[in-house]
């Protein structure tokens, strides 16, 4: 039964209830106290659940649970009096000041009770995570991997906010249910969202999964840049009103990641820059996988392989510093012993032909994978942010340039860093050949270019931010 905490005829009730549970053996009694600010919207939703008429303290009623059902209402303090009676011969004579006096400690005990619940709800902070175009099959296959402790430590809670359109609305709803049906631990809540204002609220970590529909013979280069430049300028100012002022920005996709990471910067100037990257562990993956198959090993021991430039755009893939782990051959050290990887290749032909060719293919097995793999390229990297990457380990990111290997500042550009402390650092002591500083002046032309483009798109939009962004 439940009543209101102060409420003098539900403190009568309940002593009855609690004499007839202590002396009758197959009567249990289930007590809810409710707040008198919240007695009324409780009343009546629970009436209108199970299609009762009831408008006063306390509310009883009977559940036979071996049977199932939604119960048999005996009414209120006045019913339960006469139930007790007419089934076990016994009432209560409990005077109105006690009853007055009872009632007065169950309020205070509610309120203690109430306020020790919220103090142990404020001591679990869990991460909130935001996904934007969460329908997508890298969202489904990324949930899981947040959610089993692996990326952020087996005390860390999480929270994930699912956003998407108002159309996708049923498939985020059958993600949510998927996700809460797994009980992950450490998967304080999800939900889905479709309000783009209610978007980022709190967020720790933003994943931008957005991506556009490429067909070159529909639309030309400069609408494709438009559209991602409209998803980015509604998402950067609510970043900046509604996520936390250190929060972590994440690009990912099959198209323009390099230009949504720029865009958001661009729209969101209060966002810091250190904290936006673009993911290009897709890439480095798909190359340790080719390079391994042609070397007979596991891709697993295949380090330090670089993704230059425009991450889904033009890339170069860098073995000049890739190394081997447990490579099995005629020399051999101990675990932790690297050999370079262009050494070992001796088709050096394979390297300038089928696997430089074979980017174009490359390109199709990233961008064509269902989701296994971006998704767990961003749940690397998030690991790696949080908890720092292996010791003398290489990882490709798409970053703000200021300069680094002489590529022009200002652009979004893949380059070799490494994570330490919860931040970031160029790998700058890396040496680059003439040919790879070349090959990595023609690829910042081209995000030179997208950058323009998108500048162009902003003056003709918005003629005083495109002012303030170009000084």
């Amino acid at each position: 039964f439940t009543g209101k905490a102060n409420c003098p005829y539900y403190a009568k009730a309940e002593l009855l209830a609690d004499y007839l549970q202590a002396n009758l053996p197959d009567f249990r009694i289930h007590k809810i106290t409710q707040h008198p600010d919240k007695w009324e919207q409780w009343l009546h939703d629970i009436c209108e659940t199970n299609g009762w008429e009831h408008r006063q303290s306390p509310i009883i009623w009977r559940e036979l649970l071996e049977r199932g059902g939604k119960g048999l209402l005996l009414g209120g303090v006045n019913e339960f009096l006469e139930y007790a009676q007419h089934y076990y011969g016994i009432t209560s004579m409990m005077l109105s000041e006690e009853m007055l006096d009872i009632a007065e400690e169950n309020l205070q005990a509610h309120i203690e009770i109430e306020k020790e619940e919220e103090e142990i709800k404020s001591l679990i902070k869990p991460l909130q995570i935001w996904i934007t175009s969460a329908s997508a099959p890298i969202s489904y296959q990324l949930i899981p991997l947040l959610a089993n402790g692996e990326v952020f430590g087996m005390t860390t809670a999480i929270s994930i906010h699912l956003l998407d359109t108002d159309q996708f609305k049923d498939v985020l709803c059958g993600i949510v249910m998927e996700a809460e049906d797994m009980a992950f631990p450490l998967l304080h809540s999800i939900s889905e969202h479709t309000e783009i204002d209610e978007a980022f609220v709190q967020a720790d970590i933003i994943i931008v999964l957005d991506d556009v529909l490429l067909n070159r013979a529909v639309q030309s280069l400069e609408n494709y840049i438009r559209e991602v430049s409209e998803i980015c300028q509604v998402y950067a100012p609510l970043i900046e009103k509604n996520a936390k002022s250190e929060v972590r920005v994440i690009s990912s996709g099959k198209t323009f990641v390099n230009l949504k990471a720029m865009m958001i910067m661009t729209y969101g100037p209060s966002i810091k820059p250190e904290n936006v990257i673009a993911i290009a562990t897709s890439w480095e993956s798909a190359a340790k996988a080719m390079l391994a198959r042609k070397l007979n090993m596991s891709a697993a021991g295949v380090k330090d392989v670089i993704v230059w430039g425009n991450i889904t755009g033009s890339n170069y893939i860098d073995l000049s510093h890739a190394k081997l782990y447990g490579y099995d051959c005629a020399i051999w050290g101990p675990a932790n012993f690297p050999r370079p990887l262009l050494n070992m290749i001796y088709d050096s032909e394979w390297i300038h032909s089928e696997f430089l060719s074979a980017q174009s293919s490359l390109s199709s097995r990233v961008c064509h994978c269902v989701g296994m793999l971006p998704a767990h390229a961003v749940a690397t990297v998030l690991g790696y942010w949080y908890h720092g990457s292996p010791p003398g380990e290489i990882i490709s990111v798409g970053v703000l340039t200021e300069g680094q290997f002489c590529v022009p500042e200002g652009i979004i550009f893949s380059m070799p860093v490494r994570f330490q402390n919860g931040n970031w650092e160029v790998v700058t002591e890396l040496e680059i050949s003439e040919t790879t500083q070349e090959v990595l002046g023609c690829l910042a032309h081209e995000l030179i270019q997208e950058k323009l483009i998108a500048l162009k798109e902003i003056k003709e939009m918005h003629p005083y931010r495109a002012d303030k962004i170009t000084r």
